[in-house]
This record gives structure tokens, sequence and C-alpha cells, in this order.
């Protein structure tokens, strides 16, 4: 009788800092469409993570996700990313309404002694799918936003790292008492991201 073992795939560094960092930018793309930051036809349908994904066709958005994605490439890689994440605010008075936390936990002993890990492709990206499918449905637990919105994108490294001048300090952008939603997890073995959304508590202010 045959036996089966899952197939285990070798993951470098890199290889891990690529896959996340991707991630970011789809996830990023998905978080804009589905809760209506930018208008529906501006997005296009490409096929990811075995799901139909949507992505950006407005230059200046896929120029900012491209230039963030390959900057936390380089920051995961080097072992210095905590936590990303995407807020998004009231264009007219600037107020927060939903913070989209991503938190990165990386294995020292990948990036220090240079070792790799091994975890198969599928399972990585079926775990990533799974957080995909979530954000496509947060419009059933999230509250509509009802006016036009922005986003900035927060990140959050080691303190002895070099910031590109395209960054600048800011302040942590914050909901005072939110609701909060725990999302699924994903790990490539050296990077493990935990994902949560928090958004404005509007029984709070009405209390």
């Amino acid at each position: 009788m045959a036996s089966r073992t899952a197939t285990k795939d070798i993951i470098t560094l890199r290889g891990s800092a690529a896959i996340v960092a991707e991630f970011f930018g789809y996830a990023a793309n998905s978080i804009l469409y589905n809760r209506g930051v930018y208008p529906e036809e501006s997005f296009a349908k490409v096929k990811k993570y075995g799901l139909q994904m949507l992505l950006t066709q407005d230059e200046g958005v896929k120029t900012f996700i491209s230039n963030l994605t390959a900057q936390l490439s380089e920051w995961l890689e080097a072992g210095k990313l905590q936590r990303m994440v995407l807020v998004i605010m009231s264009k007219a008075s600037g107020e927060v309404l939903e913070r989209w936390n991503f938190s990165v936990e990386t294995d020292s002993e990948v990036v220090e002694k240079g070792v790799s890990r091994e975890k198969s492709d599928k399972e990585i990206m079926r775990e990533i799918q799974a957080i995909m499918r979530q954000i496509i449905s947060s419009v059933t637990f999230l509250p509509c936003l009802e006016e036009p919105c922005v986003f900035d994108v927060l990140a959050y490294t080691d303190t002895d790292v070099a910031v590109p001048f395209t960054w600048i300090e800011s302040d942590p952008k914050l909901i005072a008492n939110p609701h909060m939603v725990k999302l699924h997890s994903f790990d490539t073995k050296i990077h493990k991201v935990d994902t949560l959304v928090s958004y404005k508590n509007d029984e709070w202010d009405e209390a």
C-alpha cells in the first residue's frame, strides 16, 4: 500500500519576505475595494490565491502600494517589521473609522543564522486564502462607510531601522473604545502574520 506525505517546500528568508509583502499588497487592494474607499470601476479582476481578487487601476494608488510592498519586503527580510496597519479615515474630518492591523512575528534564528524552514506552498496559500475570504466578507460584519474616505498605512519597525524620506513619523491613529474582530493568521514558518480589524463603535457615541 503506497503511503503519501504532504510535500514540504523550502522557505528562505527572502522567499518568505516576498510572500508576506505580496500578501500585504493584495490585502490592501481588497480592503480598499470591499470597503468602498475607491469606486468599483477603478479595479480590475485577477486570479490569485485561488480566488477572484481585485486590483486598483488608479495609477497613484498602484504606485503607492508597489512602493509600500517593496519597502515592507526589505524590512521583512531584515527581520525589522513588527506590524503594518492600514487605516481608513473620513476624508472630511480625518476621523479614524477602521484600523486593519497585521502583526508580524519573525523567526530570529532564520534572520541571524541564515537557515531555511520547510512548509508546503499550498498550505501557505490556503491560510492566506482564508484571510482574503474574511476581508471579502467584511461587509457583512463591518458598519457601512457612508462618507467619502481616504486611507493611510502605518509601519511599526525596530527602532534601529533607517527610515526612507518618503516615510514620516505619525501618531498611531487609534480609535477610542473600538469594536475588534480577529481574523485568521498565516505562517510561512519564518514570518507569522496575525490579522485584526478594529472599527468605530457608534453605540459608544450614542451612550
